[in-house]
């Protein structure tokens, strides 16, 4: 099983959106073989709590215009780890401090990258 067009769709909006706003190392991970919840992981992160609301702010704005609505958002008002739920797809952005200290991207690391193609 891998992710599904729509959900590559969503990550491809999600990324650029986070790349637009300046993330720093935008990834995205297939997880739907390891979960059931959900298909692809969009993982961002920011120097500053101001940066990550500026692309929590963008990539919600892109999802919604493209017909996405969130289920869920965690974590906005301290600006450190905001997790915004799509259903068919989770985006994380973080401070960079707990993007290195989570390392997401190590413990999801026997999960296929999704390429991205970022302008």
């Amino acid at each position: 099983m891998t992710a599904t067009d729509h959900a590559l769709e969503l990550v491809a909006v999600a990324a650029q959106a986070a790349h637009d706003k300046k993330a720093d190392q935008v990834l995205a991970f297939d997880v739907s073989e390891q979960l059931a919840i959900t298909d692809a992981f969009v993982l961002a992160s920011a120097t500053n709590e101001r940066a990550v609301g500026a692309i929590v702010d963008e990539v919600e704005d892109k999802l919604r215009e493209s017909g996405a609505k969130p289920i869920r958002r965690e974590g906005h008002k301290e600006g450190r780890w905001v997790l915004l739920d799509y259903g068919e797809i989770v985006v994380h952005v973080q401070h960079e401090e707990e993007r290195s200290f989570y390392a997401l991207e190590r413990l999801w690391s026997d999960c296929p990258l999704i390429p991205l193609t970022l302008t």
